[in-house]
């Protein structure tokens, strides 16, 4: 653990998590190296609209390498209600792919968007990210990726939803019509900034849990979305990232996911860095906050998760 860590979170009333303006792409990628396509080209389970935001897609990243390399699916952040495409979607796949890491954006489904503006709830995130996970598992040869390499990364509710794949898998089903349902949708390793994890807690971004549950949840789906709950010893290994100044999701999120990490023996890293508001992504310039992307780089490495030179 970063020895920046601090034992204190500040608590303070949580504000609705403002979406950045999707689609503001990076200039200096080569668009011929970035594609989008439906993540369900047959048509999403449950649409009830014919809007954009009915239909989800992968934004995906592609690298030029001689061998199948690891790849990564990007859930940006939003409250559950819009995507932040710039700093935690297109500068992320831009980061992957200096890494020599293939990469594809998820633009989940969300509440207020789409289904004629009633919009969706769990399980709709959950499905889009696990089928997104599994997309690239089963097309792993023609993206000249390794299907045993397949990560996960995510920032605030975003984050969550890292948290809720990582923590609800689909099994492969060997006989399915559908290949990518022959796939398992665990992730290969599991990168969480500055997530919300804990529902119906002092420290829960409430405006996540609402997009994604209603104001009067059962219960059952509180403990079951309550992701440091769910954690066991098949969650697969895990960096996380936050800062104790954060006055949007509070640390403790990450910290209770932690240590529900630990109890698991799940091989796991945390980095808490004193500044730094909330939705930092890769923090450049930020004191202390700015090492985090080089310690994550390190730690891909250690999992063998980047290109051997």
């Amino acid at each position: 653990m970063n020895r920046s860590f601090l034992a204190s979170a500040i608590f303070l009333p949580l504000a609705t998590l403002i979406a950045i303006p999707a689609f503001a792409q990076d200039p200096k990628t080569d668009p011929m190296r970035r594609t989008t396509e439906l993540l369900w080209p047959d048509g999403p389970p449950g649409a009830g609209g014919k809007e954009d935001g009915d239909f989800p897609q992968l934004i995906i990243t592609q690298v030029e390498s001689e061998v199948p390399t690891a790849a990564v699916v990007i859930l940006p952040g939003g409250g559950y209600h819009g995507h932040a495409m710039g700093h935690e979607g297109y500068q992320f796949a831009d980061w992957f792919a200096a890494m020599g890491i293939p990469s594809a954006i998820c633009t989940y489904r969300l509440r207020g968007k789409g289904n004629d503006g009633k919009g969706y709830g769990h399980p709709r995130p959950m499905q889009d990210a696990q089928r997104a996970i599994q997309t690239l598992r089963a097309r792993a040869k023609e993206f000249n990726i390794d299907p045993d390499r397949v990560g996960v990364i995510g920032f605030s509710a975003g984050g969550h939803l890292c948290s809720t794949v990582s923590t609800h898998f689909l099994a492969a089903k060997l006989t399915a019509e559908d290949p990518i349902v022959r796939v398992s949708s665990r992730p290969d390793f599991s990168i969480l900034c500055y997530p919300v994890i804990a529902f119906d807690k002092p420290y829960t971004h409430r405006g996540s849990q609402q997009n994604l549950i209603g104001d009067n949840p059962d219960p059952k789906l509180i403990e079951e979305l309550s992701n440091e709950r769910q954690v066991t010893s098949d969650t697969p290994p895990t960096f996380i990232f936050h800062t104790a100044a954060d006055k949007v999701v509070p640390v403790e999120n990450s910290l209770q996911y932690y240590l529900a990490l630990q109890r698991n023996r799940v091989p796991s890293e945390l980095h808490v860095f004193p500044e730094g508001r909330h939705g930092v992504g890769l923090a450049q310039q930020l004191p202390g906050a700015s090492q985090w992307p080089g310690l994550c780089k390190e730690w891909l490495k250690r999992l063998g998760m980047l290109p051997t030179p």
